[in-house]
């Protein structure tokens, strides 16, 4: 099945009010920016994101988030995003924090109908035991807290239940994919793709590089084609356009 689209804009045409999303990336390594900037364009708002972060500088979701069409977030990672502080203080926003490890394998066990296991991750916290901020009433109060989770010992070791994640759609990064959906990732670009990939009810992919079925090895696919739903080509401007959070650099001796 030839999933290939011909346009970024086509590919999210189906993109609704207070649909629900899964995007890899982590800071701006692996960020699906053509994809995110097609849902600005569509105009949707209300929406449901789940990702590592929400964007950094005027990068990836940051370009939802600045313009108030995030309604929530689950995610593990604040980091330097002022406006997602700014946000959620204000009670604009709700965000569900979670540990990292936690949040990949929720987002992999909705992938692989896994409605939900236990982790150790979290037990002796409020992670486990409720009452984090979901969303603040912008007064410096709490109007939603989150719940208390189920806990169960096996072998003397107590462990936190955590539900599966799915989502309406997955919008995800590849260097190289073929038309039947099949995806290869580049290096710490790999991060959170193939668990978003996993989550999403339709995923969307923008590659790199396109190349024809057969010419990707079987033993180097990093997510099969069967998680795949719409396949986007990127053009070679947007292909090399990644930007660099932080910068270091230093003197080169004479």
């Amino acid at each position: 099945m030839d999933k290939v689209v011909a346009s970024a804009a086509e590919a999210v045409a189906d993109v609704h009010e207070g649909a629900s999303f899964a995007v890899g990336g982590f800071g701006l390594s692996g960020v699906p920016n053509t994809l995110i900037q097609a849902v600005y364009d569509t105009g949707a708002g209300g929406l449901g994101v789940v990702s590592n972060n929400c964007g950094a500088m005027d990068s990836g979701l940051a370009v939802l988030l600045s313009a108030g069409r995030i309604a929530r977030v689950t995610g593990s990672y604040i980091g330097a995003n002022k406006e997602f502080a700014r946000q959620y203080l204000a009670g604009e926003l709700e965000v569900e924090l979670i540990p990292q490890g936690t949040l990949a394998e929720r987002l992999r066990a909705g992938g692989c109908g896994i409605p939900a296991f236990f982790t150790p991750a979290g037990v002796g916290t409020q992670v486990a035991d409720g009452g984090l901020p979901w969303r603040y009433d912008g007064a410096g109060g709490v109007s939603v807290a989150s719940p208390r989770k189920e806990t169960r010992e096996f072998d003397g070791v107590e462990y936190v239940l955590e539900r599966d994640i799915t989502t309406d759609f997955a919008l995800v990064r590849a260097a190289r994919g073929d038309r039947h959906g099949n995806l290869v990732f580049n290096k710490s670009s790999r991060n959170f793709n193939p668990l978003a990939a996993m989550a999403g009810r339709i995923t969307i992919a923008e590659v790199e590089e396109l190349v024809e079925p057969g010419e990707i090895d079987p033993d180097q696919v990093h997510l099969p084609g069967v998680f795949v739903q719409r396949v986007v080509a990127l053009t070679p401007g947007q292909a090399v356009d990644k930007k660099i959070e932080k910068r270091t650099t230093r003197e080169v001796s004479a």
